[in-house]
């Protein structure tokens, strides 16, 4: 599995249950990457999508509490059901895509973190866990910074020595 988010210089992710960036070449990447495969996330991401709808062209598979049942993407209630529904997935090409307690409780499983940096500072009130601070976590590739947006923006890639099975 692998993880896609873009992080502020602090790792900010996130304020309010939106993003902190409007990056419309670092949303052409997710789509780019995610179009096709499947996609993870929890409850609020999936409620911060326009129309609270799942992505197309995806398969959203959304970790929401007890009661939430719905048709247009695949509703599990729990880490185990989950867990149950990803054996029969291609992990290589799933994606973490949020939130904050989801991209949390997923790391550990991911082989790979695909990171946009923003070289800017934002008022978050949700953080993504600082790579460079893990043991298990390298940076292994660096893109040349390019701007989007009025923001620099670096797209980089971690890789995780010691993902954890599912």
């Amino acid at each position: 599995m692998k993880v896609i988010v873009a992080v502020d210089r602090y790792w900010g992710i996130g304020a309010k249950n939106d993003l902190l960036f409007k990056l419309p070449m670092d949303l052409l990447r997710f789509r780019a990457l995610t179009s096709g495969h499947t996609i993870l996330m929890g409850y609020n991401t999936l409620l911060s999508f326009p129309g609270s709808k799942p992505l197309k062209n995806r398969k959203n598979i959304v970790l929401a509490p007890e009661g939430v049942e719905r048709d247009d993407c695949v509703i599990v209630h729990s880490m185990e059901a989950l867990k149950e529904v990803l054996k029969g997935e291609n992990l290589e090409q799933a994606f973490v895509v949020g939130g904050a307690m989801f991209y949390h409780t997923m790391l550990p499983y991911c082989s790979e973190a695909l990171i946009t940096k923003v070289d800017a500072v934002k008022q978050a009130d949700v953080r993504f866990d600082n790579l460079d601070e893990l043991d298990n976590w390298e940076l292994v590739e660096k893109a040349d910074p390019i701007d989007d947006n009025g923001y620099r923006i670096q797209f980089c890639t971690y890789i995780n020595h010691d993902p954890k099975p599912l």
